[in-house]
């Protein structure tokens, strides 16, 4: 029995959803990626990495981006970081390009960047201080953030004495400190456990309720994409396009409690079809006999398990 025949469309949307989705789109544009395009030159010749990307990010919206391995997600992010250039189109951070990395936008990465030999407070003055804030300023902006993601009692802690979920949230405090216009997350919890990963999920969802930023946040997991977001970014690979920008129906506030709502359900199933689409029976065959012809037996052929 296919489940999925009893869910609603992941198009209806509630009343409310509708009118915050209408709200959301009256808000400036900061963000906005038009004929986007990345080529790389390689021994063998050129590969198209990103092609003909397009979207708009609003003020204080999460956007989540997900698709296939090798669909360029984190070639995007490191470009709207102005961390790598663009072979074509315009990245546009409230109307002007982008051409370098830039204290407007904010970066998180998967691995733990902090400075193993600066204190908590130390790692997040550091941007302040490279942009020639007083020790104090700093310190005082330092502290603020700190308390905002809950970590103020470990200040003086160094990296290697935190949780890898404490880990990130210094990480969030060091980039929200130069108090960017966008926050870039490139799957920024991949590293984390399951039950740190679901907590890391709800502190940024608080830090943003509280915080003036817009979020662009890149993951391979689809229910964080659906339990985080506004509108999901959804690319293919091979080479990377929009296959489609889904807006996500389920209401906010949100809680562990909606994984299981039918709006929550009906968006993943939506996800799963783009990204794992259904193969043909001539391709699964195809694929059996491929992975029965390289498997080597390393056991006796009479000791059969089935």
């Amino acid at each position: 029995m296919d489940m999925n025949t009893n869910l609603p469309s992941y198009l209806d949307q509630s009343e409310a959803v509708k009118n915050r989705f209408d709200r959301l789109k009256q808000r400036e544009v900061i963000l906005e990626v038009k004929q986007l395009g990345k080529v790389y030159k390689t021994a063998k010749g050129e590969v198209t990495a990103l092609k003909n990307i397009n979207f708009k990010t609003h003020r204080r919206e999460f956007v989540c981006v997900i698709g296939p391995s090798g669909c360029g997600k984190s070639t995007l992010i490191r470009i709207l970081a102005g961390l790598e250039p663009h072979t074509s189109g315009d990245v546009l951070l409230d109307g002007k390009p982008v051409t370098g990395p830039g204290r407007d936008r904010g970066m998180v990465f998967q691995g733990y960047t902090l400075f193993p030999w600066l204190s908590v407070r130390k790692n997040v003055m550091f941007g302040l201080e490279m942009n020639n804030a007083s020790a104090d300023e700093a310190g005082k902006e330092a502290d603020m953030w700190l308390e905002l993601v809950g970590l103020e009692k470990f200040a003086n802690a160094y990296p290697h004495e935190l949780s890898g979920g404490m880990k990130q949230r210094v990480a969030i405090a060091r980039a929200l400190v130069n108090q960017p216009r966008i926050l870039l997350m490139d799957e920024p919890f991949g590293a984390l456990d399951a039950q740190s990963r679901a907590k890391m999920q709800t502190h940024l969802l608080e830090i943003w309720r509280n915080v003036d930023v817009t979020i662009l946040f890149i993951t391979h997991d689809l229910d964080e994409a659906i339990f985080l977001a506004d509108r999901i970014l959804v690319l293919k690979a091979h080479p990377g396009e929009v296959q489609e920008l889904i807006e996500v129906p389920v209401p906010r506030p949100r809680s562990v409690r909606d994984f299981t709502s039918p709006e929550f359900l009906a968006t993943k199933a939506r996800l799963e079809a783009l990204i794992h689409p259904p193969k043909t029976l001539a391709e699964k065959d195809a694929e059996d006999e491929a992975i029965t012809q390289r498997m080597i037996r390393f056991v006796n052929i009479e000791d059969n398990v089935e």
